[in-house]
Order: C-alpha cells, then sequence, then structure tokens
C-alpha cells in the first residue's frame, strides 16, 4: 500500500514548481539562539520570518524538507477566517477579545498576499474569491447567516443563488451559496519556500534533514537535540501540525491527524477551461466530508477530500474522489487525471486552532482544520510579535488535554466518517 507521507513526490506542486527546492544544510554542531522552530511548514518558516525581522536569532529545524508535511501539499487555498463566524467568535471570548480575533482572521489572506507581494514570491497568486456552496437547502440557510456576519462588518462578501453558483463553477449540484472575494489561490510549496528564504535573508537560520531528536530544560531555557549536534535557545516553538510526534508528550494524543486526499487532471481543453472553476474561483462544499476544488496554474482541475485513517492511501477512496469529481463535472470526462496524492491535516475536536504553552517558553501551535495556509502565515506572525514584546498574542492560550479514546481514534473516526456521511445526506451544513 502507497505511503501517504511519501507520496509529495506525485503531487502537482512537487512537480511543477518555480521555486526550486531550498537546499537548507542539516545542523551540525553546537549552536545558541533566541528561538528554535521544529517544523519547516507555514506556521514554522512565518514566525521565522517575522522574528527575525524583529532583530532576534532564530534557528528552524526541518526533519525532512522544507513544505514536507501539509503546508506542501494542501490544495493551495488562501480562505481567511476561522471555522468559527464572527459572533461565534464574540460569544466565545468576549466582544473585545473575539471582536480582535474575527478580525485577525478575517484579514490572513489579505497577509498572505501581502507577504507574497513584499518578497516576490513565485507561487502564481490570484485572487478569484472562495465560494462556500450549499449542498442542500438547509445548508444554505447556514452559509446565508455566515455570509451576513460578515456583511455586517464591512466585508463586500456575496449572496449566490443556485443559478449563480453554476454560472461561476459550471457545476450544477449546489443549491447556492456565498463568495468571499478576500480569498486566493496559491502554490503551496512554492510559497512556503519562498517565505523560507525570505526568513533565511532576514537572518534567521534554517535547517532540512534535521529532526529534532530530544527536548529537556536547561539552564537558559531549553535544549534540543538535532542529530549529534545540539541547540539551545530561550524559547522553543513547536509548529510540526499533523506530523507531531513524542517530543512533548501528550501533544500528538490532543489533535487528530486525518488524511487528505487530491488529484489534479491535465490542461483543460479551452471550451472546458472557461467553464470550468474560471478566473480563479475556488470552491469548497458544505458537507462534513466536502470535497473542495479549484483550476490548477496550468488550466487542469484539482479536486480533494477525505482520504483513509492512518498512512496507508487507500486506491479505493482515490478511485471515489475521481468519480465525485465527474458527477459535479460530467464534461470532464475523458480528461486524463494526471497526479494524485495525500497528506495529513491536522483537526481538533472543537474546530478551533490550539495554542499551548505547557511549560514557560514552550509554545506549541497547530490544528488549523483545513485553513492553514492564511491561518498559519497570520499565526506565525502572530507568535513573533508576542515574543519580539509587541504585545499579547490575541489568540488565548488553551490547555494541553489529551483526548481520551486517541488509541481508538481509526475504528472511532471510521464510525465518524460513517455518521457524517448519514448527516451530509441529510443536508446539514459543516462550517
Amino acid at each position: 500500500m502507497k505511503s501517504s507521507q511519501e507520496s509529495f513526490a506525485d503531487s502537482l506542486w512537487w512537480n511543477e514548481s518555480e521555486e526550486p527546492p531550498c537546499g537548507f544544510a542539516p545542523h551540525t554542531g553546537q549552536s545558541e539562539v533566541d528561538v528554535a522552530i521544529v517544523g519547516g511548514g507555514i506556521t514554522g518558516v512565518s514566525a521565522a520570518l517575522h522574528l527575525a525581522e524583529a532583530g532576534l536569532r532564530v534557528a528552524l529545524f526541518e526533519a525532512r524538507h522544507i513544505g514536507f508535511g501539509a503546508s506542501g501539499r494542501n490544495g493551495g487555498q488562501v480562505i481567511p477566517g476561522l471555522k468559527y463566524d464572527p459572533e461565534d467568535l464574540v460569544a466565545k471570548y468576549g466582544p473585545d477579545r473575539g471582536g480582535r480575533l474575527a478580525e485577525m482572521a478575517g484579514g490572513a489572506a489579505d497577509l498572505t498576499f501581502d507577504l507574497i507581494a513584499r518578497h516576490g514570491i513565485r507561487c502564481n497568486p490570484v485572487r478569484g474569491g472562495w465560494i462556500q456552496a450549499a449542498h442542500s437547502p438547509h445548508a444554505l440557510e447556514a452559509v446565508t447567516t455566515r455570509a451576513r456576519q460578515w456583511q455586517a462588518r464591512g466585508v463586500p462578501v456575496e449572496i449566490l443563488s443556485r443559478d449563480e453558483v453554476a454560472a461561476r463553477t459550471g457545476t450544477a449540484s449546489q443549491f447556492g451559496g456565498w463568495r468571499d472575494p478576500r480569498a486566493g489561490a496559491i502554490q503551496p510549496l512554492d510559497y512556503t519556500r519562498g517565505l523560507a528564504r525570505a526568513a533565511a535573508r532576514a537572518g534567521a537560520m534554517l535547517y532540512e534533514q534535521s529532526p529534532v531528536r530530544g527536548l529537556s530544560r536547561a539552564p537558559s531555557g531549553w535544549s534540543l537535540q538535532i542529530g549529534q549536534g545540539r541547540c539551545t535557545a530561550r524559547r522553543v516553538i513547536l509548529g510540526t501540525n499533523a506530523y507531531t510526534d513524542g517530543l512533548k508528550p501528550g501533544l500528538a494524543q490532543s489533535v487528530l491527524p486525518v488524511q487528505s486526499m487530491q488529484l489534479a487532471t491535465d490542461p483543460l481543453p479551452a471550451e472546458l477551461a472557461a467553464r470550468v472553476m474560471p478566473g480563479g474561483v475556488m470552491m469548497s462544499e458544505t458537507r462534513k466530508l466536502a470535497f473542495y476544488m479549484r483550476q490548477t496554474p496550468r488550466g487542469g482541475l484539482m479536486i480533494g477530500g477525505r482520504g483513509a485513517v492512518g498512512d496507508g492511501e487507500d486506491a479505493r477512496l482515490m478511485a471515489a474522489l475521481e468519480r465525485g469529481m465527474l458527477k459535479l463535472f460530467p464534461d470532464l470526462a475523458g480528461v486524463p487525471v494526471r497526479y494524485r496524492w495525500s497528506g495529513h491535516v491536522c483537526l481538533s475536536l472543537d474546530g478551533l486552532p490550539h495554542f499551548h504553552e505547557p511549560e514557560p517558553g514552550l509554545i506549541c501551535l497547530l490544528a488549523y482544520n483545513g485553513r492553514g495556509v492564511a491561518l498559519a502565515s497570520a499565526f506565525g506572525r502572530m507568535l513573533a510579535g508576542e515574543i519580539a514584546g509587541r504585545g499579547e498574542a490575541v489568540y488565548p492560550r488553551t490547555p494541553l488535554r489529551r483526548i481520551a479514546w486517541h488509541a481508538l481514534r481509526r475504528p472511532v473516526m471510521g464510525l465518524g466518517v460513517r455518521w457524517y456521511w448519514l448527516k451530509d445526506g441529510l443536508g446539514f451544513a459543516s462550517k
């Protein structure tokens, strides 16, 4: 059975990139820094960039290559906001903090595209907006409410009828939806590599093929064992997300790594490309087990959806994803599928990112629940701002709690998938 972790080499992004691999050397010997970062995804490289720009001495350690995990193999959708709507955030955190959190998350896409422009990152950015399409009349009520909350905050979102969604996406399978104009699409591996290079130019030290094997307290803060070498740091950021291991006991057991599958076709004929997801628009369904889709930079169609539990990539589910694509877009029959790949995203039970400081100076940030491109960019900057003394992070720290049934997650999540198939069939909406 094909390994999901190793399928990065089969991805569209790995094979069609403009930013070459970073080629940072492995860490050797001894080093001492203000902040050590574990994980070379968007959280880590964004934090490294903003910390280095603030004048701190930073080292980032990536076990494989920059963008190895979800950051380099996701759908490239830059979607602002959290899974919670603005009014939910205000109800949960109060009008001040909840309002500021909605503002930060709502501006995450703007930040992402600003970083791309400021650092000249070659990642095919396009801002065609994001449509969240309702798969049932019941779901349409939920997405309309969400759209109106953003309208109340001055965002020029559009509420779309069934015919309008069909005209903009090329599929008549949805019941309407809303479009967020702040959103856009990128080549995510190129974006992550470009941010990493920007961090290096700012003075951060980045190391690839440098797995951190041990983490312990030290007189000056923390000591990290990297191969035969060692790094001491006043603070440590763990940004390993769905690829979190046992470096901090209990952290991996506090979240759920979920496999996501994707495929991409050859470039579409011009007539099809003008009808199927044209103009850089992206779409996600409201189903809990939803599909998300967009055109690729070269004019093919990319679609993603839920994969198997565990590391083994299930060919039957990949075939089901292709059937789902043809159900949504029957005219794609006969268009070759060129790339098929998968990887893990990180989910939390409450649908929100988790921000822990289980010990002084040890910071853990993970679980973007499928919205990691924009959120990780913003949260990396948020962490850097707090560490650099520019004010308390707007996102509150959360206690580190193991999921009681984590050891049984495979059968439990299998039952959950069947439950969500039932809910989807009944028309309930997901955030």
